[in-house]
């Protein structure tokens, strides 16, 4: 073999050594430059929620969660929204003043629209989940409907207020949230924000 068929096939074993190379090289960094990234699930734990409350009925409550913890979003009746006046003296806080919400829910309804009380579905006291329990007089005699969270006791109206002498030390907390139309909401953004 010539001298320029020995050159030839060093430089074609060159070339392709250096592309097998540069292609090991690029398979390494795609992945460990995309590691950099926040996940998609990392992502999603503070990102906003958007939630479609059209078909939700009057006296129903859905779930949804929001940062990993669950939001209770309830359309309350006009029969629970009278009750709820009725409870200021039995509630340790019926104006709220102690409690975490935004300031578009600092109302006796706590909440933006009277018919909806979106709220984070954790008890104040541990951290427990309340179950609601709109049935009037399942939990005491004298309930007129709200969460109770069996595992210690704690009451909440369905205005999210605590009642006096229960483990609870504040009314359920109400998330940032805001309306992009009559049927969507938005968790994570608060009113006036947007």
């Amino acid at each position: 073999m010539s001298n320029d068929g020995v050159n030839k096939t060093r430089r074609n074993l060159i070339a392709l050594t250096t592309v097998v190379g540069a292609g090991g090289a690029v398979g390494v960094a795609v992945p460990f430059v995309g590691s950099w990234q926040p996940s998609a699930r990392a992502k999603a734990a503070g990102a906003p929620v958007k939630v479609n409350i059209s078909k939700i009925e009057p006296g129903q409550m859905i779930t949804v969660e929001w940062r990993g913890k669950p939001v209770f979003i309830l359309r309350r009746t006009a029969d629970v929204l009278a009750n709820i006046k009725k409870l200021d003296a039995v509630v340790a806080d019926p104006s709220s003043a102690e409690s975490v919400q935004p300031e578009s829910c600092k109302n006796e309804y706590r909440s933006i629209k009277d018919e909806f009380l979106i709220v984070l579905g954790l008890c104040t006291h541990l951290g427990c989940a309340p179950k609601h329990r709109p049935e009037v007089g399942t939990v005491t005699k004298d309930w007129l409907g709200g969460f109770f969270c069996p595992c210690h006791g704690s009451m909440f109206d369905l205005a999210g207020r605590v009642f006096k002498g229960v483990p609870a030390p504040t009314n359920l907390e109400v998330p940032p949230y805001s309306y992009l139309t009559d049927a969507e909401i938005i968790i994570g953004v608060e009113e006036g924000a947007a």
